[in-house]
């Protein structure tokens, strides 16, 4: 299975709102809507951490998809409402436009 780690800066200020945010999706009102999201993507694993660094919050995600650029593309391009709310909070919290495409990491070890 694809797999992809990341991590991405939290705005200052947006720790809570990610916290917020992520748990609505996990074990919150978002949650039937957040898993049709993961499944229209081609999404089978995804998990989110916040690391906290002198020079401020991160996310830090790891994410499963049966094709990673196809996921990212339905991510960033889809028209359903609740995508659309995630570019949103994605914009808002972490200052990036997933609308604008997402490049993959670079892979440059795997024991």
């Amino acid at each position: 299975m694809p797999s992809v780690g990341f991590a991405i800066p939290v705005l200052p200020g947006k720790t809570d709102v990610d916290r917020d945010a992520m748990g609505s999706c996990w074990r919150g009102e978002r949650r039937a809507t957040y898993e049709d999201a993961g499944r229209r993507a081609g999404v089978t694993k995804e998990t989110v951490w916040i690391q906290t660094t002198p020079m401020g919050d991160l996310a830090v995600i790891y994410l499963e998809a049966d094709d990673l650029e196809t996921a990212f593309g339905t991510i960033g391009g889809s028209g359903e409402p609740f995508d659309q709310w995630f570019r949103d909070h994605v914009r808002d919290v972490h200052g990036i436009s997933l609308a604008d495409g997402m490049p993959i990491p670079e892979l440059i070890l795997d024991f």
